[in-house]
């Protein structure tokens, strides 16, 4: 079902740095300077593989189609102490919000969460040195180099979470879509059957004194949902940056404080630290109430007490205004001030294990990594550790 949308907030790719050149081992040579020593060049360093944070992109789509990122090698050393030429860096565009993890062992590498912010993802190899730096009183024409260091090679997931300051969480039908629909301009599917929303989608709300949020809305959860349930608990990602949890329970609901409850659960399977995150409940559908004081009496009563509570209507336009206060001051009380998203603090990486990524069958995984450099496993050769070449493998260019 991903794949029928343009939007993608995960991918699999092969990412391969370049690999260094390799130094000469040129003697120099001149009509009437028969024995001019070494001077033969250091090699260049290959090229890094390198994320850059760019706001223009929303979405992981356009590397879906160009999985296998390699940055060029360094070229080789060569006469007259010339260094060889830098490998060229491969640049990776990806959304603000951009986290990368291991596709093996699921361990978390980096983030990407500003515009234009680069973070290194593989380095490249450095270059071997010549052998006119080996040259020495009692070693004059040293007939070896170093190899370029080898190139980096791995497979990564890029998984995108949405930035944003308040996140929806309800099970299907409980009127987030139709919330965001009333608060923004942005204009969700809305429809009166379960999952209805298939993927995330952000509004901006405006508030007071032309201040404004960004409230995130994601697909319904369901009981279960950590067990794969439902759409199980893949957009969950989703919410994990965001400041306030606004949960959303119907007023119809038979116990709206179990259902409440069942969502905070699934929440906790999925990442513990998701509960220590500022909450809202909101009541919604309390048109179908009416003017029934009694009735919305008899629903206090069994509701939590240790989360604020608001009773809306986004159909008929009630509550919202009083929910939009809310919202914005619980975002900036003193126990829920929003976290910087360029800190380590704003957000915990778990360690992964990608069981949902069943649309990449084995063949898309073959070949990976082989295709031109079978013999590319050399080690980098310290400098104790040189020896002398055969006569054979006297280098003259």
């Amino acid at each position: 079902m991903a794949q029928q949308t343009n939007f993608i907030d995960y991918v699999k790719i092969y990412c391969r740095s370049g690999r260094g050149g390799r130094g000469s081992t040129h003697m120099h040579r001149a009509k009437y300077l028969p024995k001019g020593g070494p001077d033969g060049g250091n090699g260049g360093r290959g090229g890094h593989v390198i994320l850059r944070g760019n706001r223009n992109y929303w979405t992981l789509l356009h590397l879906r189609y160009d999985r296998h990122i390699h940055a060029e090698h360094g070229g080789n050393g060569s006469k007259s102490k010339s260094t060889g030429k830098q490998g060229a860096d491969k640049y990776i565009e990806v959304p603000c919000g951009t986290a990368v993890y291991d596709a093996e062992t699921g361990e978390f590498i980096c983030e990407v969460t500003q515009h234009e912010q680069e973070v290194i993802l593989l380095k490249g190899g450095r270059g071997g040195l010549g052998n006119f730096n080996f040259a020495t009183p009692t070693n004059k024409a040293p007939r070896y180099a170093q190899p370029g260091e080898p190139m980096q090679e791995r497979a990564v997931i890029l998984e995108l979470k949405l930035l944003a300051d308040v996140g929806l969480v309800g099970f299907p039908n409980a009127g987030k879509s139709t919330l965001v629909n009333a608060l923004s301009s942005a204009k969700p599917k809305i429809g009166n059957y379960p999952f209805t929303t298939l993927e995330p989608s952000l509004g901006i709300v405006q508030y007071r004194e032309g201040r404004s949020f960004v409230i995130a809305d994601i697909p319904g959860i369901i009981e279960g949902a950590s067990e794969g349930r439902g759409l199980g608990l893949r957009f969950l990602r989703h919410i994990e940056r965001n400041s306030l949890l606004l949960f959303m329970v119907p007023a119809d609901t038979e116990d709206i404080r179990h259902e409440y409850e069942v969502l905070l659960n699934e929440l906790g399977q999925f990442n513990p630290d998701l509960l220590d995150k500022g909450r809202v409940l909101a009541i919604t559908k309390c048109d179908l109430l009416g003017q029934d004081e009694e009735l919305l009496s008899m629903l206090k009563e069994g509701l939590p007490d240790d989360v604020p509570i608001v009773f809306i209507s986004a159909v008929a336009n009630q509550g919202l205004q009083e929910l939009k206060d809310i919202l914005w001051k619980e975002m900036n009380s003193e126990s829920n001030k929003i976290a910087a998203i360029n800190t380590s603090e704003s957000i915990i990486h778990a360690p992964k294990t990608f069981a949902y990524l069943d649309d990449f069958s084995d063949e898309d995984d073959e070949g990976w990594g082989d295709e031109e450099d079978a013999d590319d496993d050399i080690e980098f050769i310290d400098e104790d550790e040189i020896e002398d070449l055969d006569e054979d493998e006297f280098e003259y260019t």
